[in-house]
């Protein structure tokens, strides 16, 4: 059984990782060895199956070293023919599955993926697990590749267990990554990201007491709407909302000889009724020095929906393929808007509004309103070159 002081470690370098990419080789190989197996194989995708979205992150990692040759052959030769991806697809949010159970007995013979491509990657008697994407699972996915087991044995409930409790942390990586990619804040630093002006962020010292915020997180504490500043500490207006958020504090902020700082996310409601705020609680390893001198602890992330940037219709346009009028109305829907403000803003017709999304509906292969906005906040959240 891993040490308690190797999933600290693991905990720490996460957070590390949260706030600049270059670190998720080293925590890879940490969690390889926690794990007993011989690397792992992180991807997020737009979309629940193969087919509805692109894939927009992908890191095979091993021995602490990303293997950027091994991503490009597996996409480019196997991916567009590995018969287990729309099975993958549906798997229970969270349901660690040998990789061989995913493939009929007639594709293990034959399979080109699982007979050339796996052994190549030291995965064919690997695992995988998907886990529901921070948006919901017909928004995005993230799907864990985990090669195979370095134990003579194979698999072993210890390892398994371990692979578990990672899980939600493994989420909340991901939630708080996808955060900040929408805030054009990805390789920003914790001091920096208090002059981004499209997210919010609080810092938070050992006791829990806020240190600083930026403007957009200063902007939602002062409403008092949803989160507010209660001499120094963090609270949600509603009770059983702060209820759950002080208990996510104290697992970002244990105290001393506790369980190891872990983060978490959840939503806080307003009484306004306006959209919920998302919340993403993050411990920050070993801590820094803020200006008067006291620790930064842990960081916050708050995502006001109701007060999103504007969505980029191009970049709509371009994923979707869709006409600029269509990516406009969709660009304009999706950030909350109705039918008549989308008409009064773009100059159009509302019957024209209307006729707009259901193109894009049809092109997309969408149901209606909330899953081309569903969609398009995926996309706006997406890395672009």
């Amino acid at each position: 059984m891993p040490s308690r002081d190797l999933f600290d470690r693991i905990m720490q370098s996460l957070a590390q990782a949260m706030l600049d990419e270059a670190h998720w080789p080293a925590t890879s190989a940490l969690i390889d060895e926690a794990c007993g197996m011989r690397g792992n194989a992180l991807v997020i995708g737009l979309g629940h199956a193969r087919g509805e979205g692109e894939i927009y992150l992908a890191r095979f990692c091993s021995q602490g070293e990303r293997r950027e040759e091994q991503e490009r052959r597996y996409f480019e030769v196997y991916y567009p023919r590995d018969e287990r991806l729309p099975r993958l697809a549906l798997l229970p949010h969270g349901r660690l599955t040998a990789i061989a159970d995913l493939y009929t007995a007639e594709e293990l013979k034959d399979s080109a993926t699982y007979n050339e491509g796996l052994p190549q990657r030291g995965c064919q008697k690997g695992l995988n697990v998907r886990l529901d994407g921070p948006d919901g699972p017909d928004v995005s996915s993230i799907v864990w590749t985990l090669m195979d087991s370095t134990e003579a044995g194979g698999w072993g409930a210890s390892q398994t267990a371990m692979i578990e409790r990672l899980l939600p942390h493994l989420r909340h990586f991901v939630a708080v990554r996808q955060a900040l990619v929408g805030a054009q804040a990805l390789r920003a630093g914790l001091a920096e990201l208090l002059d981004n002006g499209r997210i919010g962020v609080i810092h938070l010292d050992r006791g829990g007491a806020v240190v600083a915020a930026n403007d957009r997180a200063v902007d939602v504490l002062r409403r008092g709407d949803g989160l507010l500043d209660d001499g120094g500490a963090l609270r949600a207006r509603l009770p059983a909302d702060d209820d759950r958020l002080q208990k996510l504090l104290a697992r970002a902020l244990p105290r001393l000889g506790a369980h190891p700082p872990a983060g978490g996310s959840m939503t806080v409601r307003r009484v306004s009724n306006s959209a919920p705020l998302g919340i993403h609680v993050s411990p920050l390893g070993g801590g820094s020095a803020d200006l008067d001198g006291r620790r930064v602890a842990a960081w916050v992330v708050v995502v006001d929906p109701a007060r999103r940037p504007p969505i980029d219709p191009k970049r709509v346009s371009e994923a979707l393929g869709l006409t600029p009028s269509e990516s406009r109305v969709a660009a304009l829907l999706s950030e909350g808007r109705t039918v008549k403000e989308v008409a009064r803003s773009a100059g159009f017709q509302e019957d024209y509004v209307r006729w707009l999304l259901k193109q894009a509906y049809r092109k997309g292969g969408l149901s209606g309103q909330v899953a081309l906005a569903s969609r398009v906040l995926a996309i706006d959240a997406m890395p672009w070159p």
